[in-house]
């Protein structure tokens, strides 16, 4: 679970990074991007500490996703400011499925770890909610772009789960 969750942060913060890279600091857009991704950055630091305190071995594709989802951020963000909210929309509408069912699992098992995931959750949330907000269905064929980006988010996460 925690090795699944890095791995989704991480990518997170690549997405975002990439964003910025093609849209600087004054595009439509470009201020809520830095702000998500300082959010993402707080999201992946906790769980960087959580699987050291508990000896997960991370996913050993993280050199896949670091590449990945720079180059996801940067084609977004190169189709427009709404492709880029397409691509938060599609993205975080996976990762609230995910924690919702991480949350199921863990039940009162392991409280201090439901807290950070509902917490993060009820975060991704707000990405999703404003990148809505901000027009991610006016995209460019939206449907299309959501929906593979979707496809490619569930993939990530069964194959994190194995490797």
């Amino acid at each position: 679970m925690l090795r699944v969750d890095q791995a989704g942060e991480f990518g997170a913060t690549r997405i975002y990074a990439g964003q910025r890279a093609v849209m600087g600091d004054r595009a439509p857009g470009s201020a809520a991007i830095a702000g998500m991704l300082a959010q993402e950055e707080e999201h992946l630091a906790w769980f960087n500490a959580e699987v050291a305190k508990r000896g997960v071995r991370p996913t050993a594709l993280q050199p896949f996703w670091h590449v990945a989802g720079f180059a996801l951020g940067a084609t977004t963000a190169a189709l427009g400011p709404e492709a880029a909210m397409a691509c938060t929309a599609a993205v975080e509408t996976e990762i609230d499925k995910h924690y919702q069912e991480q949350l199921q699992e863990l039940g009162a098992h392991e409280p201090e770890l439901a807290a950070k995931i509902a917490q993060f959750r009820d975060e991704e949330l707000e990405h999703r909610d404003h990148a809505l907000a901000a027009g991610a269905e006016r995209a460019p064929a939206y449907p299309l772009l959501a929906g593979l980006i979707r496809i490619g988010c569930r993939a990530a996460i069964e194959i994190s789960k194995r490797i």
